[in-house]
């Protein structure tokens, strides 16, 4: 009974915010990240990538708009479900990509800065830890700075897939660091760590501070 209430919920949710997702605009063009991102992967990662999540999603939460409405089983509901996570989570991961990420020069806030040097010592260490554990994801995922709000303090996490990191570890998301291949084979090959280093030379520290900012109010 409980689950069942639960898929309802989740069903209703679906339901409820029927407007369809759009891709959002890049808030820079292809070839602003070169050297570091080429512009033939930022078109593709862009325009094919993301759109897909972004197709996928709104055909996966209409279905299950229909499954609900014909009460479906129990496993159809489940496949459903699991095509929202995916999509959903490779859309909400997406967007906060792009935002952070910028082609011109940014310094970390001043409070941003003071967490994480009382967190981790220095930006120089996080950054080495969340280059670490970032590639360190087997197979497909992301890395993440996050703030924890609880605890009231930065943490790096990876999630497997597009799971999204608030959803998946409670964290809120401050940096993501995308390492499926598709973010990175075309310009770096099979050397993940390369990209991972480069990252950060066009890392957008004025949305990070931000997204640290709104997540500690």
């Amino acid at each position: 009974m409980l689950a069942t209430r639960s898929f309802g919920n989740l069903i209703r949710a679906a339901g409820a915010t029927r407007l369809k997702h759009t891709l959002p605009e890049l808030p820079y063009e292809y070839s602003a990240l070169e050297p570091v991102i080429s512009r033939e992967i930022m078109s593709l990662h862009h325009s094919k990538h993301h759109a897909t999540y972004v197709n996928n999603l709104n055909v996966a939460e209409e279905k299950l708009v229909q499954a609900q409405s014909k009460a479906a089983e129990t496993s159809t509901l489940l496949s459903l479900l699991s095509a929202v996570k995916f999509n959903g989570g490779g859309h909400v991961n997406h967007s906060i990509l792009w935002c952070n990420l910028s082609p011109c020069k940014t310094e970390p806030s001043c409070t941003f800065l003071k967490a994480v040097t009382q967190d981790f010592g220095s930006l120089e260490n996080m950054k080495n830890q969340l280059a670490a554990a970032s590639v360190g994801v087997q197979g497909s995922g992301w890395g993440w700075l996050g703030y924890n709000k609880q605890m009231k303090k930065l943490q790096i996490a990876t999630c497997q897939n597009q799971d999204p990191l608030q959803a998946t570890t409670g964290l809120i998301p401050l940096f993501g660091i995308d390492v499926w291949e598709h973010a990175y084979y075309l310009q770096y090959k099979n050397v993940r760590a390369d990209y991972v280093k480069a990252i950060f030379d066009v890392a957008n520290w004025q949305d990070i501070s931000a997204r640290y900012d709104s997540a500690a109010k």
